[in-house]
């Protein structure tokens, strides 16, 4: 498996690297490209742009993986800093057009469910400070976990202990409103 390729493997004759590389691409494609679009607001076609850079940025940078970390670590930290430089464009974008944009499906979602319900989920996550959502979205909607979170953030994982504990407060107070019909029937002695 080339999740955890090091300085070994990359270290190798060039077209052996190259080969590995696409079989690491191959791999990780999916996974990078639902994490981009989630980081980005659910924006499929920068989610696209930013994986391809990503991929591309990490291609051409091989030749300086040292193999401190895993190459799925260095490639994921790359990806997020794709994605951070996006979302920052976009904010100074958004200041001077000031159009509003549909909600675009889910691509990774077989079932689209309430388009209201994940309308509100999409702006409380934006409500969130960039840190505390790109926990969130790498640790609870992606499944990575703290510690690989960490090493993708540059950051210790206390800290990312913390973005998530402040971005899990901050989301349950927002949408505190859809939990209140669940507990009558309980809460009345009903079944």
């Amino acid at each position: 498996m080339l999740v955890g390729v090091g300085i070994a493997e990359m270290e190798a004759l060039p077209a052996e690297r190259e080969e590995c590389f696409s079989a690491f691409v191959a791999l990780q494609r999916d996974r990078a490209m639902r994490l981009a679009w989630r980081l980005v607001g659910g924006d499929e076609a920068a989610a696209e742009d930013i994986t391809q850079e990503a991929f591309v940025r990490a291609y051409q940078a091989l030749d300086r993986f040292r193999g401190e970390a895993s190459l799925e670590t260095w490639f994921y930290r790359i990806l997020v800093h794709q994605a951070q430089n996006y979302r920052r464009w976009r904010a100074v974008r958004t200041l001077w057009q000031r159009e509003s944009e549909a909600e675009p499906a889910d691509p990774t979602s077989a079932v689209q469910g309430d388009p209201g319900l994940r309308r509100r989920i999409a702006q409380a996550l934006d409500q969130l400070s960039r840190r505390q959502r790109e926990a969130f979205v790498l640790v609870h909607l992606e499944g990575f976990t703290v510690q690989e979170c960490a090493d993708f953030l540059g950051k210790p994982s206390g800290t990312i202990k913390s973005h998530l504990h402040r971005a899990l407060v901050k989301l349950r107070a927002e949408l505190a409103d859809l939990n209140e019909g669940t507990g009558d029937a309980t809460e009345t002695g009903g079944v």
